[in-house]
């Protein structure tokens, strides 16, 4: 579930093992690329954490966060 705050979308997202939350992570910097909006994010064993933010308008959340989170999300279901 995305919380919003600090002016950023945060989410963590837990896998069974390292392996699969690496294969997510993959996916998600294909998408990241594609969509031209690229993440904050961290990895510790079977959890992976994103912050999403605008830095072009000024490091705050718009649309194209609300975008990729929303696209994100589809990889997991």
């Amino acid at each position: 579930m995305w919380i919003e705050e600090n002016h950023k979308l945060k989410n963590v997202y837990q896998f069974k093992d390292f392996i699969e939350a690496f294969a997510f992570m993959t996916k998600v910097a294909m998408l990241a690329e594609k969509m031209n909006h690229h993440p904050s994010w961290s990895n510790v064993y079977n959890k992976v954490t994103i912050e999403l933010t605008t830095h072009d308008a000024g490091n705050i959340v718009t649309e194209k966060d609300r975008n990729l989170a929303q696209a994100i999300d589809k990889l997991v279901k």
